[in-house]
């Protein structure tokens, strides 16, 4: 019987507008080599300037994952040589830094896990290869982008649950408004590092994967590796210390190189730059920036409104999407209502559209009226569908629509006068009504339907036309 032992160790480019140790605009997408300059270049007689902001998105990301902060936080120089880093080293952190000791809860199949984060440190990030056929180019551009990592202790023990950790510190950064979370642009990185073992003798031969891009891949990569070496335990081979990669398109981890150790990179103090000692204003401004969390509101959102798990899941993954949610409550939607057509309809809408809620043609005001509509009966269900597509294709509001198209629910006079009309003019069916059958009903509800362009509320018709017939008999 083996058990595996998993660590991640999450890199995320921060939100900051220029880079970590010099003004160079930090965005992705820019021209190639267009955002470099002596110090990120590392010339000769340059020096480095810390930037604030980004040791305070450092300090909130720590904060949030509940590690202890410190008071006094150390860059040191990471020596190693690799194309893409300019300076032969990385202004990285060893011995101090920023935060330590801490955690973050998951959700696994409807439980908590709770998984040790190690430590919590800022460093640049290096430059981009970009391979070309026989040719390889290097794009300096992100070469001293703020980078924070996150390296968290082997508490996972499948790629199930890696994976849920990566999905979970996503929504995280998100909310915490100091990374967008792209793992597709590299914004969002994670290298994973597994071992296995017989169960209760403690961790095996660490082996790294290097460079996972999505979540899925984490899962399918630790998911492969462990099986990997189990079968080589099994076979009474032993696992080799090395850094492998992922080869997605066959499904397999490779070796890449032998697995370095932390002494390896011969660090030492960044003689550049002084020890960042934050004071009481800082920890302030680090505490001001805390928000709830995306875990800690679904169970909110569950408790407080007694919404599905599957809404909740929808309505909290994006910030922006779980504050419409609650605002639209406060303005008097009901839960259950807000949350059925935020996590239906309007999901679909998104989707087809591929626009985020905040940044699509409906807004708060559209979406409370829209409610309102229904809710006093103005419009039936199945208007207010198309109302809401109209919305998003128009970009108009509910009531012009409504009022533009004649969608207004009919009154009951009007449905009165309508089912009559129908009732006159099938008699037969209305005999087959009166014998007991059921399939004319929906004959006749279907005329009426036609007759009045769906204007006619469905269960109010059906309501009235046994009425107007089973009333007529005798």
């Amino acid at each position: 019987m083996y058990q595996a032992y998993i660590g991640l160790e999450i890199h995320i480019q921060l939100l900051t507008k220029s880079k970590v140790f010099c003004s160079c605009r930090a965005q992705f997408g820019d021209e190639p080599n267009t955002n470099v300059c002596p110090v990120c270049m590392g010339y000769p007689g340059v020096l480095p300037a810390l930037n604030e902001e980004a040791v305070r998105m450092g300090y909130v990301v720590a904060r949030a994952l509940n590690c202890t902060l410190s008071r006094r936080t150390v860059f040191a120089r990471k020596n190693y040589f690799y194309p893409d880093m300019p300076k032969n080293y990385q202004i990285s952190q060893y011995d101090d830094p920023i935060g330590r000791d801490g955690y973050i809860d998951i959700e696994i199949g409807g439980r908590i896990k709770r998984v040790r984060v190690h430590e919590v440190h800022l460093e640049e990030d290096a430059g981009k290869m970009i391979h070309v056929g026989d040719a390889s180019l290097c794009d300096d551009n992100r070469a001293g982008t703020p980078l924070l990592e996150i390296v968290t202790e082997p508490d996972m023990e499948s790629g199930e649950e890696a994976e849920a950790l990566i999905q979970e510190f996503r929504r995280m950064v998100r909310y915490l408004g100091v990374c967008d979370g792209n793992m597709e642009e590299g914004s969002l990185r994670c290298d994973a590092n597994v071992s296995v073992n017989e169960a209760g003798k403690g961790l095996g031969t660490k082996v790294e994967i290097k460079n996972l891009n999505s979540s899925r891949f984490v899962r399918l990569a630790l998911d492969h590796e462990i099986e990997r070496q189990k079968a080589l335990l099994e076979e009474g081979r032993q696992v080799v210390q090395e850094t492998r990669l992922w080869n997605e398109n066959r499904d397999v981890t490779e070796s890449m190189r032998t697995k370095e150790s932390a002494h390896d990179y011969r660090y030492f103090p960044e003689p550049d730059l002084p020890p960042f000692v934050p004071d009481e204003a800082f920890f302030a401004q680090v505490e001001a920036s805390l928000v709830e969390l995306p875990l800690a509101r679904k169970q909110r959102f569950l408790s407080d409104y007694g919404i599905s798990v599957q809404q909740a899941d929808f309505l909290i993954e994006e910030k922006a999407r779980a504050d419409f949610f609650e605002e639209a409550v406060r303005r008097g939607v009901a839960p259950s209502t807000a949350a059925a057509w935020l996590a239906g309809d309007v999901a679909k809408l998104l989707n087809r559209y591929r626009v985020e809620l905040d940044a699509s043609p409906l807004t708060m005001d559209r979406f409370v009226l829209l409610m309102e509509l229904l809710q006093k009966g103005e419009i039936h269900g199945r208007i207010a569908k198309q109302v809401l597509s109209a919305v998003f294709e128009e970009d108009k509001d509910p009531s012009r629509i409504i009022e533009e198209k004649g969608w207004r629910q009919l009154s009951e006079e009007e449905l009165v006068k309508v089912v009559d009309e129908v009732i006159t003019a099938h008699p037969k069916a209305v005999e087959q009504v009166k014998g007991g059958e059921e399939k004319p009903v929906g004959f006749l509800m279907g005329q009426v339907m036609a007759r009045t362009a769906g204007r006619a509320h469905p269960e109010k018709t059906r309501e009235v036309l046994l009425s107007r017939i089973r009333g007529g008999e005798g």
